[in-house]
């Protein structure tokens, strides 16, 4: 393979007869979109290759996808926790993008219009989101995946104002490299999945377009701006099938997790025990001290998210039993609860874009009303289980 510089931007990689053009966009750039409508037009190109996995790309081209979106099947797949941290994100970058005045990922959407209006072969090379964002969840703690969480909602509703020079970076670069790069210090492993891995996997697809048996022979390669030089460097030594694999997979989910999640219940249970042991008054006290404090403050998290009477009952009685079983927790039975209760609008869906970008909407848009439930109530559940079992701990001991 051999790199040739054409511009800040551009860069020709030749890859077995093959020519990949690969453009560096800025996902909230009009120029982007202009550069890239300019480079379609030209008609030099038989293949556009674009940063879009196939879930994304098939909500870009369906706009009303969100509508299909079965909450209760979310719930039941345990699926509520990668989905609620996908629309704290995108909430984050659709408002970078209000303060440009561009749609986030036009350049994108451009491109697969114009691929499709001159039947030009369109390919995506990114990996799958929930993939990346299931390995990413994997890597890092539950309170840095709580500091995650809570910075983006921060940065979308209590954010500082974005400064001109702010915005110029924003529109020379990846918006969501630049998101990245906000907890990359704190949080290196996220960057390694968000971007570095995405550098790498990007390219081995590009690679293998090349070597496919029915090889593009000029493919435009359109990725954020953040990952060119990531990229550029992957080409020197591109990963191989097995590594290809390897970051397709979903993680397996951590056995010192479950361990200490069944020590918990398993300590809590040899409490009770000794409780009992000593009198019979001890033992329900401190029975009664795991419901009502855990169950109280579960219900207390799902109230706040506004939940349905019958939900909130659902969390003071759901918390203090699953969190003696670390396989679900009392945020997913709420949330099944809550999603068979009050299933969303259509219109909650036509508006969910627009209403994750103001905070008071949350609790009024009935999609995500649900996924406050279920947060709330999980950690409601959590802060209960600790308090519970300090002040059990305490009455045995004092």
């Amino acid at each position: 393979m051999d790199t040739k510089e054409t511009d800040n931007l551009v860069r020709t990689i030749h890859c077995n007869g093959a020519k990949i053009t690969l453009v560096g966009t800025a996902h909230v750039s009009k120029k982007s979109v202009e550069m890239v409508e300019e480079k379609i037009s030209a008609g030099d190109f038989d293949c556009v290759a674009v940063e879009l996995c196939q879930a994304r790309y098939e909500n870009m081209v369906n706009k009303d996808g969100w509508k299909n979106l079965d909450i209760f099947q979310v719930f039941r797949e345990r699926k509520a926790g990668m989905l609620l941290v996908n629309m704290a994100l995108s909430a984050y970058q659709r408002r970078l993008a209000e303060k440009v005045g561009v749609e986030a990922g036009k350049e994108m959407a451009r491109a697969v219009e114009m691929a499709s209006e001159k039947n030009i072969r369109l390919e995506v090379v990114d990996r799958n989101i929930s993939v990346t964002l299931q390995r990413m969840t994997h890597k890092i703690t539950f309170w840095q995946k709580m500091r995650l969480f809570t910075g983006l909602v921060a940065g979308i509703f209590v954010g500082e104002e974005i400064s001109e020079e702010k915005i110029e970076e924003l529109k020379t670069g990846d918006m969501l490299h630049s998101v990245v790069e906000e907890f990359s210090q704190m949080m290196p492993d996220v960057k390694k999945v968000l971007i570095d891995e995405r550098d790498q996997y990007m390219t081995g697809k590009l690679v293998g377009l090349a070597h496919s048996e029915n090889p593009p022979k000029n493919i435009l390669a359109l990725v954020g701006a953040g990952h060119l030089n990531g990229m550029l460097a992957a080409f020197d030594s591109p990963p191989q099938e097995d590594a290809m694999k390897e970051m397709d997979e979903k993680p397996r989910p951590s056995r010192a997790g479950l361990y200490f999640g069944w020590g918990i219940g398993l300590f809590i249970l040899s409490m009770f025990y000794v409780g009992f042991r000593q009198s019979p008054e001890l033992g329900w006290s401190l029975f009664a001290t795991w419901v009502l404090v855990n169950g109280t403050l579960s219900a207390l998290g799902a109230a706040i998210a506004f939940a349905h009477p019958l939900s909130i009952l659902t969390a003071f009685i759901a918390a203090p039993i699953t969190s003696l079983n670390p396989t679900i927790s009392a945020g997913i039975v709420v949330g099944l609860v809550e999603s068979y209760l009050r299933k969303p609008r259509v219109g909650d869906f036509e508006t969910l874009r627009d209403d994750l970008t103001h905070w008071k909407m949350w609790w009024k848009n009935g999609v995500v009303r649900v996924f406050l439930v279920f947060f709330f109530a999980n950690l409601g559940s959590m802060v209960g289980t600790w308090l519970a079992g300090a002040s059990i701990v305490h009455q045995l001991v004092g």
